[in-house]
């Protein structure tokens, strides 16, 4: 047991996936732990209820988090609590330092006398969890013992203080994340994009960047860059990383000497073989990769590079992205109808990723909408305006979509359903039916969050997936 956290006060600052984990381990290290939590519901107080059986004090509610707990000497926070919450602000005037769960899980490798598995780190605005998975799936298929943890769902405080051992874990971090935690040292690190996201949380988009950034300091083998977006590759310029580590570039081009790339219909490294100015290794098909989008080619380019810094065979990343599964609502085939493909991406909640969406189809018509976030649709729209056949808007803020329509392709049809009740799902998969035609894809990929209609993009996009089966009833 450290004797760090024996007798010492910390403040668990949120309930949830990183919370109570936190609270857990903290107290079984002999801390004297107090969780506040904003939210009392039905959720929290049934966690507050377990925890509270440990000896753990919980306060829930409207003001539990507004002033720092007496005798607090550290707090591990949320990933999603912002910087300027009046917790934090008492905790800086009082010189107490505030780590994330990400941060904890850092300082708590090795805690049992075991040789820590080095961390292989994915973020990036768009496109974590698929590469994680894709990564996970690939180091299995080398025959590692991984887990894909982090962001995407699974406590990386639990994968490092628990029972089960690994060679390795695939790590998605998030921007929240790693603003908490400056600790981390990769083994190898990959940013995959950078587009302006969460910026009422961050304050800039300066500031963004710079949290994603984080994820290269003390890298080891490889920082791996995006080829198509400079700003990745200008923070693996910024970083300070180990003597001998090296940039890795991914392009959906012919890849250069030190990237991995795509030739001819196959995944290619020319980063990881000898004599890289001569040489590349064949990795996988494009077929392999499911679905063959090209901003999940990218992903998979992404977690090959990840694999191969760690030594992963050709044949293990082959064999684990023929693997892969996606997980639900990330660019989904739906069902056929008619001659028309229908298409559930509703995990594109930002412009990003429905870019990234809209690029993957020749002829489309767009289910879009919902909370735009401070989002401008313009760029997007203009892009794409040459492959919409028809639009049909939904949600809060449809009007900002629609004034883009009109602005940079007003020659495209749009239906403008004034309703943001979950019905409105099924009309909207009625109108996209009457706007396409044979050969075409109706897609939903938002551009938006999904809280003015749906619970989260999961229902949402179940919604549209119930909807297109009752067309083809």
């Amino acid at each position: 047991m450290p004797s760090e956290f024996q007798g010492k006060h910390v403040t668990v600052a949120g309930l949830g996936v990183s919370g109570v984990p936190a609270a857990r381990v903290l107290h079984g290290l002999g801390a004297r732990v107090t969780v506040v939590n904003d939210g009392d519901d039905e959720r929290a107080r049934a966690q507050a209820a377990d925890l509270e059986t440990l000896g753990v004090t919980v306060r829930l509610g409207d003001g539990a988090a507004a002033v720092l707990p007496e005798g607090t000497e550290l707090i591990v926070t949320a990933p999603g609590w912002k910087p300027d919450k009046p917790l934090f602000t008492a905790a800086r005037e009082a010189g107490v330092p505030v780590w994330g769960d990400v941060e904890l899980a850092w300082r708590l490798r090795g805690l049992d006398g075991r040789e820590p598995a080095p961390w292989l780190a994915v973020t990036g605005t768009n496109g974590k969890t698929t590469t994680v998975q894709m990564l996970a799936s690939i180091l299995k298929a080398a025959g590692l013992r991984t887990a894909a943890v982090g962001n995407i769902g699974v406590s990386l405080l639990d994968a490092v203080t628990g029972d089960e051992e690994y060679d390795v874990l695939a790590v998605e971090l998030s921007s929240y994340q790693l603003h908490w935690a400056s600790s981390p040292r990769a083994h190898s690190a990959a940013v995959l994009n950078l587009a302006p996201d969460h910026l009422d949380w961050h304050g800039s988009m300066e500031a963004y960047a710079a949290d994603k950034g984080r994820v290269y300091e003390g890298n080891r083998v490889a920082c791996v860059y995006n080829v198509a977006d400079k700003a990745t590759e200008d923070l693996v310029r910024e970083a300070d990383v180990e003597e001998g580590c090296r940039a890795v570039g991914f392009t959906l081009g012919t890849p250069a000497p030190g990237q991995l790339g795509v030739v001819e219909g196959l995944l290619v490294d020319r980063a990881f073989v000898e004599d890289r100015q001569k040489n590349a290794q064949e990795l996988a098909e494009i077929s392999d990769v499911n679905p063959p989008a090209p901003h999940n080619i990218a992903n998979a380019l992404a977690a090959a590079a990840l694999a191969r810094a760690y030594g992963v065979s050709a044949a293990a990343v082959r064999d684990g992205l023929r693997a892969f599964t996606p997980d639900a609502h990330r660019i989904a085939h739906v069902a056929d109808v008619d001659g028309v493909a229908y298409v559930d991406d509703s995990k594109a909640t930002n412009t990003h990723a429905t870019e990234a969406s809209l690029a993957a189809y020749g002829s489309i018509v767009w289910i879009a909408g919902g909370l735009a976030k401070g989002a401008s649709f313009d760029e997007l729209v203009a892009g794409a305006a040459r492959r919409l056949r028809g639009a049909v808007l939904i949600g809060a803020d449809r009007a900002l979509i629609r004034e883009a329509l009109a602005r940079h392709a007003p020659e495209v049809p749009v239906v403008d359903l004034d309703r943001t009740d979950t019905g409105a799902m099924l009309q909207a998969v009625q109108e996209a039916r009457r706007l396409a035609r044979p050969g075409d894809t109706v897609l939903l990929a938002p551009a938006c969050a999904s809280m003015d209609m749906f619970t989260n993009y999961n229902q949402r996009g179940d919604a549209f997936a119930e909807a297109v089966r009752e067309l083809g009833a």
